[in-house]
């Protein structure tokens, strides 16, 4: 391998020489000045997503490695996680060897090691429980996904590892909230830039990269319509915006693009596709607690199952928005009555009033035993959903897309206390962002419930039914 004047790779005789973006470029030469001069600099590094911020790391791992192989040394790499995280670094790594011809001069030792000569590429995990203590940065330390490893254990555990050899420090990722260690580190890089003019924080927006790649522009242009600019994932991922930590669920506008102007139903209309959602709420007290029913005891009602009736419109699909439209016809809510009691009506209304080709049913808790309940009257149409942490934060970023893209629209008002329940959760709810880019959405229990909200979600998970299509028409 050499090096050509820019200071990145060029590949042995005989392989393609592989040539960074100048974005990446610019970067690449950055650190590598750093490491070469002993500077000790950290940098921050924010690259839209699949904008090339890994194959980066990979080439200067692959030339810093090729350039101490005599000497020896280590670079040390943190990922949140070690599977799959680490070890998808690990293979990429593996894979620039090949390019350059290397690909039976390097060794993999102890399962998270590449060597190449006397320097070593070390492969760590930054989960809390992790044991890292003891390894070494001699010539660069890396941390992938900054955003989602621990502010403590970088600091405490990783940060020491170059201390005695002043390494160069670099952290990729893209924002999340304003209290990761990434935007942290990031305000810190910019107060010092202002100090001293050296560049340490480099940001590449989605924009940036399509101006070197229009097919990656287009992608991203369907995920900006998908999404709406302001998702919190199209937000972080692509524009490279921190979210402010947590607030309310909807803003204004996209309040106002919920609200439709269509009639609230009560029966199926010939030729349409309706889908349902069930939130399963509490039951009366000698049927047990339901969920959050005991921070809600001092509301003046428990919280209730929750049923959602949706309208699929297909006419809209295209390939830019392949999900159809969904408009709410029509809401049941019982408070306090036992699921066993409330089956033969669900069954009923699912089967035969609205002719449902798809009901999403809670089935965390107490809902478990109404969804299976349904799942045995209707079959395949039934979908129980469980909420995790990581269940609800997919929901709550589905629910934002299909309101900012505006395929989910409610009933217009009919001052029914439906209506009205409806609209006072979804001004009351909030959202929280959480480590490891997840979200929580909620409406605060000393405020009222969230069972509404709950249902219009599973709304959006039972709006994903795809008919089958015949003669251009749907098809049952």
């Amino acid at each position: 391998m050499m090096v050509h004047a820019e200071g990145m790779p060029r590949m042995a005789q005989g392989t393609q020489p592989v040539l960074l973006r100048p974005y990446q470029a610019e970067v690449g030469r950055a650190v590598l000045d750093s490491v070469l001069r002993h500077r000790g600099l950290t940098f921050t590094v924010e690259v839209a997503r699949q904008g090339g911020k890994n194959e980066l790391s990979a080439h200067l791992e692959l030339l810093l490695l090729a350039l101490h192989a005599a000497v020896g040394g280590n670079l040390v790499k943190a990922a949140p996680t070690f599977v799959p995280q680490a070890l998808i670094s690990l293979r990429r790594l593996q894979e620039r060897f090949a390019d350059a011809g290397l690909g039976h001069a390097w060794q993999r030792e102890a399962g998270h090691i590449l060597r190449l000569g006397r320097a070593r590429q070390v492969f760590l995990s930054a989960e809390p429980t992790a044991n890292v203590v003891g390894n070494t940065a001699h010539i660069l330390l890396e941390a992938d996904e900054a955003q989602d490893i621990g502010r403590e254990k970088f600091t405490k555990e990783f940060r020491p590892m170059g201390a005695a050899t002043n390494v160069t420090t670099v952290l990729y990722g893209t924002p999340w909230d304003t209290a990761t260690l990434l935007e942290e580190t990031k305000q810190a890089n910019l107060e010092l830039e202002q100090r001293d003019g050296v560049r340490r924080h480099f940001s590449f927006d989605w924009q940036a990269v399509a101006r070197h790649s229009p097919p990656y522009g287009d992608y991203v242009e369907r995920e900006r319509q998908r999404l709406g600019e302001e998702h919190p994932l199209f937000r972080t991922q692509y524009r490279l915006l921190p979210l402010a930590g947590g607030g309310g669920l909807f803003t204004p506008s996209q309040r106002a693009q919920l609200q439709g102007e269509h009639l609230r139903l009560h029966t199926a209309a010939p030729g349409r596709v309706y889908v349902a959602a069930v939130d399963v709420g509490g039951e009366a007290p000698e049927g047990g607690p339901g969920r959050d029913s005991m921070l809600r005891q001092a509301q003046p009602r428990r919280d209730s199952t929750v049923v959602t009736i949706g309208e699929l419109n297909f006419s809209l699909c295209d390939e830019l928005r392949p999900e159809p439209a969904v408009r709410v016809a029509e809401h049941y809510w019982w408070t306090g009555q036992p699921f066993y009691q409330l089956f033969p009506q669900m069954a009923d209304l699912f089967r035969r009033v609205w002719r449902c080709r798809r009901v999403v049913v809670d089935a965390t808790g107490l809902g478990a035993g109404l969804a299976s309940m349904l799942g045995k009257a209707l079959g395949g149409t039934v979908v129980p959903f469980v909420f995790t942490a990581q269940s609800k934060s997919r929901l709550g970023f589905e629910l934002l897309a299909a309101v900012n893209a505006g395929r989910l629209q409610m009933y217009a008002a009919d001052g029914s206390a439906e209506y009205q329940e409806f609209w006072g959760q979804a001004e009351r709810a909030g959202a929280r962002f959480l480590a490891g880019q997840r979200m929580d959405f909620f409406v605060d229990p000393m405020c009222g419930h969230d069972d509404f909200l709950m249902s219009l979600a599973l709304l959006v998970k039972a709006a994903e039914y795809l008919p089958r299509m015949a003669q251009g028409r749907v098809s049952d």
